[in-house]
């Protein structure tokens, strides 16, 4: 089967075939967390949109560099040139060192990565280790006279720019409206304009995370970190830039102005979005505070949440959703989601203990042609999921013995589950993540074998005190044509 990646290009707006700058290499760079508190369902979503792209590119065969970056220096309060760093106020709220706030929340943020089965980035680049290099890509747009030194900051200007090139391609903001209406009084602010954005700033006395500088004592702005460490890592020109669709204006719109200031062209072919999550059909954010951890997910302290959910629980949330659509969270949604994801990794645990016959009565034949046309058409990973639920249909049939299955066939729907369940869509069995290991399981099933054997032997006392008291226990025990099957 001929393999073809078409992907939605936020900035043509279209689908498009997705042709790497070089023939086997994909240079991939995805804006990661700002870390100064617990990562959330909106942090979950780019992460495993871009992880399952990740998965796919390497499926296809290509070798993926894919850099994930960490902004933990710039990132200011209000935007990107007002208020206090996010990073030194929790500082000094929690009375700590500001690596220290980084630190803390990064390990915290891995370890929630690890849970919903993300992959690592290639590379993983902080915006505080790379203060050089954002100082230099400053100079490289000074240098091409599209930015401006005042009282010992660096800002970008945006309407210089705007005459050559064209800010506000990504977002389709009418840049000439925002110069006309945002026109400020001499001496009222240190920008020509108030939508310029600063290269770097000076810092505040106060200001703990400060760098030396040719202009001032001070740090980076927060779109600098990209275009400093996605070029440094990724070359002049690379394939795909991702992130979520609230990153589009004004961040990734900066992106592409300073590159194409400092570079004289464009650094990346294809940007990716993927839509919100939201709660009330609002954006789910810490700066609404409206968020909810995952931890608290994970462990169901939360007033809007019914009960706990695993992270496999919230991967399969996201994925049941296409990544450009908007979904809105309930503790009802999640439950749903919870049946399905139960329903479908019965069926895969059913399908490992088939017995093959010598013909099929199901239909198998297509199963992998339709997941990867689903896959090739943007990661439509929703349809994926509604193919292999329709293959369950099949699988329980054979289980059932109403119908029977080929040895080919069972090999091939055995391959087709193993790739698209857990090496594509990253879904993991619960029992191994909440660490059933084999002993636990063959305790299990050396106590119901007693009962099975109770059972044969009329023994109805010993069977019923068995299944009543794993039941009690959390365990669910159904019965089968050869045999039991369990799970917790």
């Amino acid at each position: 089967m001929e393999h073809k990646l078409y992907i939605y290009n936020t900035l043509s707006r279209k689908k498009e075939q997705f042709i790497p700058i070089h023939e086997d290499k994909v240079g991939m760079y995805v804006c990661g967390p700002t870390v100064y508190g617990d990562a959330h369902l909106g942090h979950a979503r780019p992460a495993i949109t871009f992880d399952i792209l990740f998965r796919y590119l390497q499926h296809l065969g290509y070798k993926v560099r894919y850099v994930r970056n960490i902004t933990d220096v710039g990132h200011l309060e209000n935007d990107a040139d007002s208020g206090e760093d996010k990073i030194a106020k929790k500082a000094r709220l929690d009375q700590l060192e500001p690596m220290e706030v980084v630190q803390y929340y990064t390990n915290r943020y891995h370890k929630a990565m690890e849970a919903l089965n993300v992959l690592p980035p290639s590379i993983e680049p902080h915006a505080s280790g790379h203060i050089m290099e954002q100082i230099d890509f400053t100079k490289k747009i000074l240098d091409a006279g599209f930015a401006y030194e005042s009282e010992g900051s660096v800002y970008f200007d945006v309407e210089k720019y705007n005459k050559k090139y064209h800010y506000g391609k990504l977002s389709g903001r009418n840049i000439d409206e925002m110069l006309e209406t945002t026109r400020e009084l001499d001496g009222q602010s240190e920008k020509r304009r108030s939508v310029d954005f600063a290269l770097w700033k000076k810092a505040a006395p106060e200001h703990i995370m400060r760098w030396k500088s040719p202009w001032s004592d001070g740090f980076p702005g927060w779109h600098m970190e990209c275009s400093a460490m996605g070029t440094k890592y990724l070359g002049e020109e690379f394939d795909i830039h991702g992130g979520g669709m609230d990153l589009m204006f004004p961040h990734h719109e900066c992106e592409i102005a300073q590159s194409t200031a400092a570079l004289g062209k464009e650094t990346v072919k294809y940007w990716m979005h993927n839509n919100m999550i939201t709660i009330n059909g609002q954006k789910m954010g810490k700066s609404l505070g409206n968020f909810i951890t995952l931890e608290q997910f994970f462990t169901g302290n939360h007033p809007l949440l019914s009960k706990a959910f695993s992270p496999m629980t919230i991967r399969f949330f996201i994925l049941q959703a296409h990544y450009r659509s908007t979904v809105d969270f309930s503790s009802e949604a999640l439950e749903a989601s919870e049946k399905g994801l139960e329903r479908l990794m019965d069926g895969y645990a059913r399908l490992q203990k088939l017995t093959a016959s010598d013909n099929s009565t199901v239909e198998t034949d297509g199963l992998r042609a339709k997941c990867e046309e689903a896959m090739q058409d943007d990661l439509n990973t929703p349809i994926v999921i509604s193919h292999l639920f329709e293959a369950l249909k099949s699988i329980n049939l054979v289980h059932d013995g109403k119908a029977t299955i080929s040895k080919s066939d069972l090999d091939e729907l055995k391959s087709v589950f193993k790739l698209f369940i857990e090496d594509l869509l990253g879904l993991q069995d619960e029992s191994a993540i909440s660490g059933t290991n084999d002993a636990y399981k063959k305790a299990i099933d050396l106590l119901l074998n007693i009962r099975l054997e109770a059972k044969q032997n009329k023994n109805w006392a010993t069977s019923d005190k068995i299944r009543n008291e794993l039941t009690a226990l959390g365990f669910e025990i159904k019965d089968t044509k050869d045999g039991f099957e369990w799970k917790l």
